[in-house]
């Protein structure tokens, strides 16, 4: 039989001070993510003319992309030389620090990696980390590689997953 000694249940798991969570998506920067394809100033959408090119983007409204994070793609299978991501670059800079190449997820990932490299990793010397393994960003690969890479010269456990079922990564400094 079970008494009621009317205490109140505790999480010991959540109540532990020795085990931290964390949670990669705390990392995403919170911005406005939007494209810019390519493809839109290519001849027939598949051929690069350099002085054409030059033309419209000197036309576009680039302040537009004030405050927001840019992911350039090309949507259509021309070969761009990469100068031309380059001279996006340069329009882009003034009105964002937040741009790469490639698809919305691989914004999303440096977004976080930035983030992340401007944390200090030293608040998790000799720490337990427990790393969440669920997100609803579709956080990479790479963005867990990067988070172990940045932690464990300072944890003393990494883990992966939920406190309640995690896979130990490292324990007191050794591979498990």
């Amino acid at each position: 039989m079970i008494e009621n000694n009317d205490k109140p249940i505790v999480n010991k798991v959540a109540a532990s001070t020795v085990l931290v969570t964390l949670d990669l998506e705390d990392f995403l920067i919170k911005i406005p993510r939007v494209p810019f394809d390519i493809k839109a100033f290519l001849y027939k959408d598949y051929v690069l003319k350099e002085q054409e090119f030059r033309e419209s983007l000197r036309n576009v409204a680039w302040n537009e992309y004030q405050g927001k994070a840019v992911y350039i793609f090309c949507s259509s299978d021309a070969i761009v030389p990469f100068w031309a991501y380059l001279l996006i670059a340069a329009y882009l800079h003034p009105h964002t620090q937040y741009y790469c190449f490639g698809k919305e997820s691989q914004l999303i990932s440096k977004l976080i990696t930035d983030c992340m490299h401007q944390s200090n990793p030293e608040q998790y010397r000799g720490k337990k980390v427990l790393i969440k393994g669920c997100s609803d960003n579709g956080i990479s690969e790479y963005v867990y590689v990067e988070a172990a890479r940045l932690l464990l010269p300072y944890v003393s456990s990494l883990m992966y997953g939920e406190a309640c079922s995690n896979v130990p990564v490292v324990k007191s400094g050794k591979i498990s």
